[in-house]
């Protein structure tokens, strides 16, 4: 297969070489004069995004939040105990007086940006600074200028959700600092206010299938389609939870969290649990905190959708369990700051959040010229303050299958999204379960079967969708790229727990699209753009490198898919409940919440799972069926199972037994 590679040494693609993050930064001044400047990251870079015109510059009196991530200390022994697993959990203040950043250095930074007017507020981790005041005086402080840009709008596409046309300030060289500041900030984020993150949320195609009221009223029912209405009761009951239910664990005693970019609707979660998935909903305590002055009003458009499904999945799971909503802007300072917040706060025992962008993005960014590598370091220190504080964190892991970046930059390269791909998280994945049903369309109806569960993979549905509508496969397969991401990282190494487990640096692979019709991106970055169409593709095999991801999966396949109740959807009027939603975006709120319950079940943390899950999988009597099968009824679009061994590109571990895995972490 063809490889899109990088300038700076990326592969982007199977058997993707890694060029370590510190590499890919620029190269660092030599001098070590205490005022000479020196450039820090600053994030994604909006000149870097295809189509973005600057039309002036930024008003100076512009009012910004800026975050500055600050460079954890002996950061090499928290990596290392992260990936092996923490014995002892820290507190807020151990992790600060250890890995946190020192007072005077924290007192240098904010001293610093005070003679600037600019006003800040410290995390009690010691590791991220808030910091609030005008685009002038930003400029001033990081000898900048900002300028306006206009992005054009991503279109909707395979059940995604559109990113809008913005309008926003951006930089297009890197901030400086003072060499002595420099030193200890990692990441400069919020100089943009860009909304780079889309949800994991995916709809089934209602060209291809009419929605209509159930007798019942009970929800939206599908035409042709009739399991697509599941109750967060059928995932209980589908991996095994219901197991610890029966024992009398429901997550009391315990707090989850979601970590969301749009405002939730007022009373939805409430409504979910007691009149649609009929969980008790007393006795519990949900909050909503908004993060850099949170992300505006609900809208469907802005997202809402994603966080009211969050909410709704994770809460009914762990329905004895206390529920926050850290929701904040759709910007890189704003993302940050909530993970950073949920740490801070050390409150719940358990995240996740299910916004995401493709690695591709961030390449560009930094061949762009920002210090993107930085960027993503940014989070992993989040994360890595997770894990040493024994909280549980779950990402979702993208939609777009083994194509992740066909979702946000349009390129047809192989990718998986960040930040699920940090080796400090737990990555979500999806399957498909079994089902069968109907499409109809203009040339007719055709009957879809799915025997067995299997990896998320819309190549099942290529051919029905090209008999109903009379068009080739090809047509219908690159309009219809759905499936649980999953692939190598280029930009996040492969961590000590994924060392001698079999199928983290092997794969195989059904390639029933190869990328074609390569374009130069952004200077230095040159990617396929077409795909050719084999429609009965051979099993191939390989090696890869870098963080393998998905760790974990469970049904996430719309047309095998969930109720969602969104009351914003009564303003663009459509009907505010609805079956046939899906994506991995359900999956780790779900993993959020079972994970609450094993808490409950066994009275203390489990911690970032990781460690343990591979370790687990290793022998007999697994808590995960690996899903194996390597053929083209089990794939995520290009990756498939690898027989006999625990791990696979297109399932990570696979499927689990939830009440088995409690008793092994136990």
């Amino acid at each position: 297969m063809k490889k899109a590679r990088l300038s700076a040494g990326i592969v982007l693609g199977v058997a993707a070489i890694v060029t370590p993050l510190a590499t890919l930064a620029g190269p660092a001044s030599a001098s070590t004069n205490p005022n000479a400047p020196q450039s820090v990251a600053a994030g994604i870079s909006v000149a870097a995004l295809p189509g973005a015109t600057v039309f002036g510059n930024t008003p100076a009196d512009t009012p910004e939040t800026v975050s500055f991530i600050l460079r954890e200390r002996n950061v090499g022994l928290l990596e290392a105990q992260a990936e092996q697993g923490f014995r002892r959990y820290l507190s807020v203040g151990q992790f600060a007086s250890i890995y946190g950043q020192t007072k005077a250095n924290v007192s240098a930074l904010t001293g610093y940006l005070a003679k600037f007017g600019i006003t800040t507020d410290v995390y009690a981790d010691n590791v991220d600074v808030s910091a609030t005041g005008t685009a002038g005086d930003f400029d001033a402080a990081l000898s900048v200028t900002q300028k306006q840009y206009h992005v054009p709008a991503f279109a909707a596409h395979d059940g995604l959700n559109a990113i809008p046309a913005q309008n926003v300030h951006g930089i297009a060289k890197s901030p400086l600092l003072p060499y002595r500041l420099s030193n200890f900030v990692l990441a400069i984020l919020g100089l943009t206010n860009y909304g780079p993150y889309s949800s994991q949320a995916v709809h089934v195609n209602s060209h291809n299938v009419k929605p209509q009221p159930s007798s019942s009223n009970a929800c939206v029912a599908l035409t042709g389609l009739p399991n697509a209405c599941n109750l967060p009761s059928d995932f209980a009951s589908n991996y095994n939870l219901k197991g610890l239910y029966n024992k009398g664990a429901d997550g009391a005693g315990q707090t989850l969290a979601i970590v969301t970019l749009a405002a939730v609707d007022p009373s939805a979660p409430q409504y979910f649990w007691s009149n649609i998935a009929h969980v008790p909903s007393t006795g519990r305590t949900f909050t909503v905190q908004n993060i850099d002055g949170g992300p505006g009003a609900p809208s469907d458009a802005s997202g809402t959708g994603e966080t009211d499904l969050d909410i709704e999945q994770s809460g009914a799971l762990a329905y004895g369990a206390n529920v926050i909503d850290y929701q904040a802007p759709n910007t890189d300072p704003g993302f940050a700051d909530a993970f950073f917040t949920a740490a801070s706060q050390n409150t719940a025992s358990t995240v996740s959040s299910s916004w995401g962008e493709s690695e591709t993005i961030v390449a560009a960014s930094i061949l762009a010229g920002q210090e993107a590598s930085t960027y993503l370091a940014a989070f992993n220190e989040a994360f890595l303050e997770f894990a040493a504080q024994g909280q549980s964190g779950f990402l979702a892991a993208g939609d777009s299958g083994a194509y992740d970046a066909s979702g946000d930059l349009g390129t047809t390269n192989l990718s998986i999204d960040t930040s699920q791909d940090s080796p400090y998280i737990t990555a979500a994945g999806g399957t498909t379960l079994p089902w069968t049903g109907s499409l109809t369309g203009p040339d007719g109806t055709a009957t879809v079967t799915v025997p067995a569960q299997r990896a998320w993979g819309w190549d099942y549905l290529w051919p029905a969708i090209a008999q109903i509508n009379g068009e080739s496969e090809a047509t219908a397969a690159e309009a219809n790229i759905g499936g649980g991401g999953g692939g190598f990282s280029v930009l996040q190494r492969s961590p000590a727990y994924q060392q001698g487990v079999s199928g983290t640096h092997n794969y195989h692979g059904v390639e029933y699209l190869t990328p074609t019709d390569y374009e130069t991106i952004v200077a230095g970055l040159v990617e396929p753009t077409t795909w050719s169409f084999n429609p009965a593709p051979s099993v191939t095999s390989g090696g890869g490198h870098g963080r393998a991801t998905p760790d974990i999966s469970t049904d996430a396949d719309p047309y095998s898919g969930y109720l969602l109740y969104e009351p914003s959807w009564a303003g663009v009027g459509q009907p505010v409940l609805q079956g046939g939603w899906g994506g991995t975006s359900f999956v780790a709120p779900q993993l959020n919440g079972s994970t609450a319950v094993i808490d409950s079940a066994l009275g203390h943390r489990v911690g970032f799972l990781n460690p343990a899950i591979y370790a687990t999988a290793h022998g007999h009597g697994s808590p995960f069926n690996p899903l194996a099968t390597a053929s083209t009824s089990n794939d995520n679009l290009y990756y498939t199972g690898n027989p006999g061994q625990p791990y696979n590109e297109a399932v990570g571990l696979g499927i689990p037994n939830l009440t088995k895995l409690a008793g092994d972490l136990g």
